[in-house]
């Protein structure tokens, strides 16, 4: 008696490994329609390096500058910092590092975390460099941006800053927002949503291929 095809477990496998690595994705980065820009830090920081990840989902430092760099929330409390010898720190007190956890900035703040009180330093990197979500440089509507009247077109939204400091002085991580919509691709979300449609039909199938097989008499597993 010849041996169940193998094709169909291929798919799926195929499709749930799809899948694994599309969900996360989808689930951190920005909405594709938008484009964050960097233009710089100003005034200019010497070692300083400044990177907008996946088109405005987060903003990357790295601190090769030898100073002492300090990114405060949005209440102005200590928030995250980057000291010179490659420590970098997040205040576990400050609303922004929970804030930050959630792109619509919806998640509850705990009670711990309070602007006023005395920072509680937590080390989350040795090599100078800390990747975080900031709402100031992407849009927080649920709606298009009024800026955008033609939503083929890419159109500029706001000009957006980040405020940091230096060794104590002040400067500013500086961008512009665009709504920049892009063309001959379906959303991640919706090619998930297909995914997993198909996983659960091909899943069915196999179930019944098996189920006729196990009436048959012995077969070999398929995998």
């Amino acid at each position: 008696m010849p041996f169940p095809s193998r094709r169909p477990s291929v798919v799926l496998l195929a499709l749930l490994l799809a899948v694994g690595v599309a969900a996360p994705a989808a689930a951190h980065q920005a909405d594709p329609d938008y484009d964050s820009v960097l233009h710089g830090v100003r005034p200019a920081a010497s070692g300083l390096q400044v990177t907008v990840l996946d088109r405005g989902d987060r903003l990357a430092l790295l601190n090769e500058s030898g100073r002492r760099i300090e990114v405060p929330g949005y209440q102005g409390e200590p928030y995250l910092r980057l000291l010179p010898d490659g420590t970098v720190q997040e205040n576990q007190r400050s609303p922004a590092a929970y804030l930050n956890d959630d792109p619509k900035g919806t998640t509850p703040v705990p009670r711990v975390a309070d602007a006023k009180a005395t920072p509680v330093w937590q080390t989350v990197d040795k090599a100078g460099r800390i990747e975080f979500h900031d709402h100031r440089i992407h849009w927080m509507g649920a709606r298009r941006p009024p800026q955008v009247t033609d939503p083929g077109k890419r159109t500029k939204v706001y000009d957006w800053k980040v405020p940091i400091r230096v060794d104590g002085r002040p400067a500013t991580i500086d961008g512009t927002l665009f709504w920049s919509p892009q063309e001959g691709g379906a959303p991640v979300a919706a090619i998930v949503a297909l995914a997993v449609v198909l996983v659960a039909a091909l899943a069915t199938v196999l179930l019944v291929r098996r189920r006729r097989g196990a009436g048959g008499g012995a077969q070999e597993d398929v995998w």
